[in-house]
């Protein structure tokens, strides 16, 4: 659908040492929270928008000079030349690995989010359990002004604006529903500049009602201002069905969601990547990849759970190294 437009860098049109950069300071930014667009823009005499657009790939101006003038303040600010952004490999025992790991999936879900709420627009993620979604939300989720709620199939329209009102930090209120969506448009446009994540958002839906969407709708239409754009930004996650639930049953939603986040899993190279440094051995490996990227049972939990097993059992033997026998105890402490 044309409107659901994909929040992805367009490798095509940067170079390595551009994309290099874009990564980092994506690094910088949006995992580690080490400093924000705005304080960015300020000391290189760049506009927000710019900065967040040549880290999304979506700059059209000219990158060279806004380029040089990143590579500078990064040098600047964190004393070395421009470097491969994530964590070091040595030092890895075999199980383990990295507190957060930036893949292709979690950066266009925190690519998402940030656009959302940076223009204040709605957006949609989607992707099969364990690719790593609801993990990456709620990583972005630690920003300011930005209210995670989590669905399920229990919820009934009052239990979700209860849920909105707590996210927020704004008193229940008592009325009707109208009543409460009412004081939740009335906070978002008085303090404007929030983002609502709604995970697992295909609970909301069933055959027989869609209204607890059209709640978010009226949210974000009551909150749109004169020049087009909302006061608050919407993220709606779930699996794959949820697009086509909502193409399908729910034209004015469809047509208003602007960005897009398909996660796909993880592939081989991000394997790899994740691997690098750990003492593996190429049966074990083999293994693990095979868990990771199995298209129909494999996924990035499955790998992440079998790591930590792995990382249990070479404590208790006291070795270094992940080898086939070591990989068979960790598989029989779970339920594959």
């Amino acid at each position: 659908m044309e409107a659901m437009a994909r929040m992805e860098r367009p490798a095509a049109e940067q170079s390595e040492g551009r994309k290099e950069l874009a990564a980092a300071l994506f690094d910088l930014t949006q995992v580690q929270k080490a400093v924000t667009i705005q304080q960015i823009s300020q000391e290189v005499s760049y506009s927000r928008s710019t900065i967040s657009k040549f880290i999304s790939g979506m700059y059209k101006g000219d990158e060279k000079e806004v380029e040089r003038k990143l590579r500078q303040w990064y040098a600047r600010y964190t004393g070395t030349e421009m470097e491969e952004p994530g964590e070091a490999p040595a030092a890895r025992r075999g199980g383990e690995g990295p507190q957060f790991y930036g893949s292709r999936d979690a950066k266009a879900v925190l690519g998402v989010c940030q656009s959302c709420q940076e223009y204040g627009e709605m957006g949609i993620v989607t992707g099969r359990s364990g690719y790593g979604k609801t993990y990456a939300l709620r990583r972005y989720a630690r920003s300011p002004k930005t209210a995670y709620i989590e669905c399920d199939t229990t919820m009934s329209p009052r239990d979700l604006l209860k849920e909105l009102e707590q996210a927020l930090g704004i008193p229940s209120r008592n009325g009707t529903n109208h009543d409460r969506v009412r004081g939740i448009v009335n906070y978002l446009t008085t303090n404007p500049g929030w983002l609502l994540i709604v995970d697992e958002a295909d609970k909301l839906m069933s055959r027989y009602t869609y209204n607890k969407m059209e709640i978010l709708r009226s949210i974000f239409d009551h909150c749109s201002r004169e020049d087009g754009y909302s006061s608050c930004g919407i993220v709606v996650a779930g699996e794959p069905g949820l697009e086509t639930q909502i193409e399908t049953y729910l034209d004015r939603y469809a047509n208003r969601t602007i960005f897009r986040a398909k996660l796909g899993g993880l592939s081989e190279a991000e394997v790899e990547e994740y691997l690098s440094g750990r003492a593996v051995e190429p049966g074990a490996l083999a293994e693990l990849k095979a868990r990771a990227l199995n298209k129909r049972t494999g996924c990035f939990r499955l790998l992440d759970r079998t790591l930590r097993n792995v990382r249990r059992v070479l404590e208790a033997s006291g070795e270094t190294s992940v080898s086939v026998k070591v990989l068979e105890q960790a598989s029989a402490m779970m339920m594959l």
